[in-house]
C-alpha cells in the first residue's frame, strides 16, 4: 500500500514541513553534513502541527479525510485480516457488480461472511469497481450472501465505503430502490450477528443497505450521512459554495453520530488519518472486530435478531 503523500487543501503547512524535512534528508545523502538537529526540530514541529490540525477538524475537513485516496479500502482489510478468503460473485439474477465484494473467510480461526464496498485505488480499479457505487445486482448479491451466512450460522462483517448507490438510469430500470429496501429487510430477518464498519464514506441508502447491523462502528474520521455535503448544498441552496455549511448541518461525523446513539463505537485513527499509517489502522479494526464477535458469542439467534430490530426502531422513534 505504499503510495506518495496526497495532501488535502487544508494540509498546506504540513506539506511544506514534510517537503523541507525530505529535502534536508536528501541533502545529507552521500555528503558529510550533520544537520540531524535541524531535522529533529522540524520533525517535532511537524508532529505538533499534525496534532493541532487533526484535533479540530471541521465536518467538511473530515469528509475530505474520509475520501482520501490513500486510506485503506475494503480489499486491504480483507487481505490483511482474513485468511482463506473465497470470493463469491453474482446475484443469480442479472450479473456481477464489482462495487460490492462478497465472500467467505476465516477471521482468527472463525468462519465469517464478508460484504464490502470497494472504491478502487487508481483510475483502472476505480472504473472496474464503479467508484464503490453499487447497482441493484450488487445489493442482491449481498442478500444472497446474507442468506448463505444465515443458513450456516456465520457472523456477517460489512465494510462500508461508498458515496451512495449508483444513480444511473440502468440501475433505476433494474430496481435500485427495491434492491436497497430488500437488503435492509433481509438484514432485519437474520439470526446471525451483523457487524458493520464505516471505513471511509457512508453515503445514504447505498451505505445502510449493508449497515443494518447489530453493531455499527466508524473510523474516527469517517462520515455517514443521508446525502453528501455537495448534494445537500445543491438541493437546499443551489450553491456549491455552501458545502461547508451543509456538512455542519448534516451531523455526519462519527462523533456526532455516537452522541445521537446512531452508531455504537468509534475506532481512533493514526495521527493524521488512516492514510498516514494504513497498517496500524487495519490492526485497530481487527482488534475491534475480535472484541465485537466475542460480545455476540453468548447471545441467542433470536435475541440477535430482536436486538437489531429494536436498535433501529429506537433510532426512528427518537429522530
Amino acid at each position: 500500500m505504499e503510495q506518495e503523500n496526497t495532501y488535502l487543501d487544508f494540509e498546506k503547512n504540513i506539506a511544506e514541513l514534510e517537503s523541507k524535512i525530505h529535502g534536508l534528508k536528501h541533502l545529507t545523502d552521500g555528503h558529510d553534513i550533520n544537520i540531524a538537529e535541524e531535522i529533529t526540530n522540524l520533525e517535532n514541529k511537524l508532529h505538533k502541527q499534525v496534532i493541532s490540525l487533526y484535533s479540530k477538524l471541521s465536518p467538511w475537513q473530515k469528509a475530505q479525510v474520509a475520501r482520501h485516496p490513500n486510506r485503506p479500502h475494503c480489499v486491504h482489510y480483507v487481505e490483511a485480516l482474513f485468511t482463506d478468503f473465497t470470493p463469491l460473485a453474482g446475484d443469480r439474477l442479472f450479473g456481477e457488480d464489482a462495487a460490492v465484494i462478497t465472500g467467505i473467510a476465516r477471521f482468527q480461526g472463525r468462519s465469517v461472511a464478508i460484504i464490502g464496498q470497494e472504491k478502487g485505488n487508481d483510475i483502472k480499479s476505480r472504473v472496474k469497481h464503479n467508484f464503490g457505487m453499487a447497482k441493484p445486482e450488487g445489493y442482491r448479491k449481498a442478500q444472497r450472501i446474507m442468506d448463505l451466512a444465515n443458513r450456516f450460522g456465520l457472523p456477517i462483517i460489512t465494510f462500508v465505503d461508498t458515496a451512495g448507490a449508483y444513480p444511473g438510469v440502468d440501475a433505476e430500470e433494474r430496481g435500485q430502490a427495491e434492491a436497497i429496501a430488500q437488503s435492509m429487510y433481509k438484514s432485519f430477518d437474520l439470526t446471525v450477528p451483523v457487524i458493520s464498519i464505516v471505513i471511509g464514506e457512508g453515503g445514504s441508502g447505498g451505505a445502510i443497505a449493508i449497515a443494518t447491523a447489530n453493531t455499527i462502528v466508524m473510523l474516527e474520521h469517517s462520515i455517514y450521512s443521508i446525502i453528501s455535503p455537495e448534494g445537500c448544498a445543491s438541493i437546499l441552496w443551489r450553491d456549491p459554495q455552501k458545502v461547508q455549511v451543509a456538512a455542519d448541518a448534516l451531523k455526519l461525523t462519527a462523533q456526532d453520530l455516537k452522541k445521537f446513539n446512531i452508531i455504537d463505537e468509534i475506532i481512533p485513527e493514526p495521527l493524521g488519518g488512516a492514510h498516514r499509517d494504513p497498517k496500524l489502522m487495519i490492526k485497530r479494526v481487527g482488534e475491534e472486530l475480535r472484541k465485537q464477535l466475542e460480545i455476540f458469542d453468548n447471545i441467542s439467534p433470536e435475541a440477535l435478531k430482536l436486538a437489531r430490530v429494536e436498535k433501529f426502531k429506537k433510532i426512528t422513534r427518537e429522530y
